[in-house]
C-alpha cells in the first residue's frame, strides 16, 4: 500500500476522528473508504468505439431541418 500525506483543517480532522471512533475503525480506513467511494462515482466514461458512425458530417444540420409533428392525444 502506498503512503500519502494530506492536510486537513482542524474541524474536519476532529469530525473524522469522531466518525472513525463511532464506527470502530481507524481514520486511515475511514479516509480510504471515502476516497474509494468517490473514485467509483467519478470513473471515466467509456470512449466511443465508432459504432453507429455514419461518416456523414452534416447529420445534426439535417436533423435540425426536420420538423416533427407529435401525435394528438385525442
Amino acid at each position: 500500500m502506498d503512503r500519502t500525506t494530506i492536510s486537513l483543517p482542524p474541524e474536519l480532522h476532529k469530525k473524522l476522528r469522531i466518525l472513525a471512533a463511532e464506527q470502530g475503525i481507524s481514520m486511515a480506513a475511514l479516509i480510504r473508504q471515502a476516497i474509494e467511494e468517490k473514485a467509483v462515482k467519478e470513473r471515466p466514461k467509456p470512449k466511443s468505439i465508432g459504432m453507429g458512425a455514419s461518416g456523414y458530417t452534416d447529420t445534426a444540420q439535417k436533423a435540425s431541418d426536420m420538423h416533427f409533428e407529435p401525435p394528438t392525444w385525442r
